[in-house]
């Protein structure tokens, strides 16, 4: 198990900017916030996961990335990840090869 590591020295060793959100600052994670609610449609808050299949959860998880996001020029979540592989914009990019 590896130690963790600080928001500074994440910076630093993987050369992106990093920024954490401050704990019970919901209005920090605007996204991540957003999201929930998403799949709040599907899986209330009082749902046990445990009861649902991989198959179901990966088709609740297919929902909320098959929509257009405007933040995204009105694609996908999926559609602008594999145009951002397929341009060539693999700069900076970990691979496993």
């Amino acid at each position: 198990m590896h130690p963790p590591v600080e928001p500074a020295e994440l910076s630093l060793v993987a050369d992106l900017p990093v920024y954490f959100c401050d704990p019970h600052s919901p209005w920090h994670r605007g996204s991540h916030e957003n999201t929930n609610g998403l799949l709040r449609q599907y899986l209330p808050t009082s749902t046990e996961l445990f009861r649902h299949g991989a198959a179901d959860l990966d088709a609740i998880a297919d929902k909320p990335n098959g929509r257009p996001r405007k933040t995204l020029d009105f694609r996908t979540p999926t559609e602008r990840l594999t145009e951002l592989f397929s341009d060539g914009q693999r700069a900076g990019v970990a691979t496993t090869t």
